[in-house]
């Protein structure tokens, strides 16, 4: 009978530690300088679901509750070239607000890959293996693919390439 008081309790942990990331993230990116040297630049970050859900599948009322939020979000970004989608719930989850915002999905629905494209006059989408440690302690996605994707992106919104990406 411990095991599942145990499993619970670590469960609920868990989402306590990703909200608090997430938070922490999103704090950071919207500060102009982290004590961590790093800076965001030419760069929004967002979430297409505002809680952290139980095995960290939200379920589709939580998904389409949000939906609202990330269209105004995205509709509120004047200057938004294109988006960068960490995985394919967040993929998923842009193609639905695309659609929301006007923006028909093409038949047949784009499938989500590293590197994937989807062109479109308003929010172009490009698809990003999600950076979790399942992702990079695997080697399925390396730093290396990571910078290729916000390279391609930069070019995508027309933005001169970093001078990380003009060394490597």
């Amino acid at each position: 009978m411990d095991t599942p008081l145990r499993d619970r309790e670590g469960t609920d942990r868990q989402r306590q530690i990703d909200v608090t990331v997430a938070v922490d993230a999103a704090e950071r990116a919207h500060r102009r300088a982290a004590p961590d040297g790093l800076e965001l630049r030419d760069c929004y970050v967002t979430a297409a679901v505002r809680c952290a859900p139980p095995a960290n599948r939200p379920e589709p009322a939580e998904r389409d509750r949000c939906l609202p939020y990330l269209v105004r979000e995205l509709e509120l970004l004047d200057d938004l070239r294109v988006i960068v989608c960490l995985g394919g719930f967040a993929w998923d989850a842009a193609l639905r607000a695309r659609a929301a915002g006007g923006e028909p999905t093409p038949r047949p629905r784009p499938r989500f890959g590293h590197g994937a494209e989807l062109a479109a006059a308003r929010w172009p989408l490009l698809g990003c293996f999600h950076p979790s440690q399942q992702n990079t302690f695997t080697g399925r996605l390396t730093e290396p693919m990571l910078d290729a994707v916000f390279a391609r992106a930069r070019a995508l919104a027309e933005l001169p390439a970093t001078a990380a990406a003009q060394q490597g």
